[in-house]
């Protein structure tokens, strides 16, 4: 089942909504800001983002509405019933989901919003310049040139390279790729970003972004 997170002011305690998600199943986490989501230290992490019209203002649902986008996570506009008539239609979300919300819908809308940003979940390449990753082989090329990779550091570029702009932190990639109970430290993530880079850049072609005292992150495409 989905992964979710719930965009909203928990203020005043009352999210309706996250009955409705517990109900129909899904992981969700919630917060008034997507910074788990950019570090990286959200866990599972979220395949779709619920943005809570009702606790949010309009200017702060906008904002949040265009980093979802720049993160490429698909965000849900969650729109009460009665305030339909008034819904802003700049906003642009990726769905809609008018509340009150049957589980099923909602599950629904929420398949919906993955793959218009995501495409079809059989979809087995993932392409980013000249660089492709075939996830049914476990083949990268780059430039049409095979590269051979270890687990690992596969397992390292498909995390990164499946969401282009978001920061990893080092220990967040460090507890993804190599598990919670893993005893080496966050230099570990460093030695195998830095093999990854040798064998899949070049001067003029860079794929992997060094965040100075944070992380990493994989660079969007422009």
């Amino acid at each position: 089942m989905y992964s979710v997170f719930l965009l909203a002011d928990q203020s005043n305690g009352a999210l309706p909504l996250l009955d409705v998600i517990n109900r129909a199943g899904l992981a969700c986490q919630v917060g008034h800001d997507l910074s788990t989501l950019e570090d990286g230290t959200g866990s599972p992490p979220a395949e779709a983002v619920l943005l809570d019209l009702t606790s949010l203002e309009q200017a702060q649902a906008h904002h949040l509405v265009d980093r979802c986008k720049q993160l490429k996570l698909p965000v849900l506009a969650v729109v009460p019933q009665e305030d339909t008539a008034d819904h802003d239609p700049s906003l642009n979300p990726d769905e809609f989901i008018f509340c009150p919300v049957r589980e099923s819908e909602l599950v629904a809308r929420i398949k919906q919003a993955i793959y218009r940003v995501n495409g079809p979940s059989g979809s087995k390449l993932l392409r980013a310049g000249e660089l492709t990753v075939d996830f049914e082989r476990y083949d990268v090329t780059v430039a049409g040139r095979r590269v051979a990779l270890t687990y690992k550091e596969y397992q390292l570029l498909v995390l990164l390279a499946s969401n282009p702009g978001r920061v990893y932190t080092r220990e967040a990639l460090l507890s993804q790729v190599w598990g919670y109970d893993y005893l080496g430290g966050t230099r570990t993530v460093d030695v195998h970003v830095r093999r990854l880079r040798s064998k899949i850049e070049a001067p003029g072609r860079s794929f992997v972004e060094t965040i100075w005292n944070v992380g990493y992150r994989f660079k969007t495409t422009s």
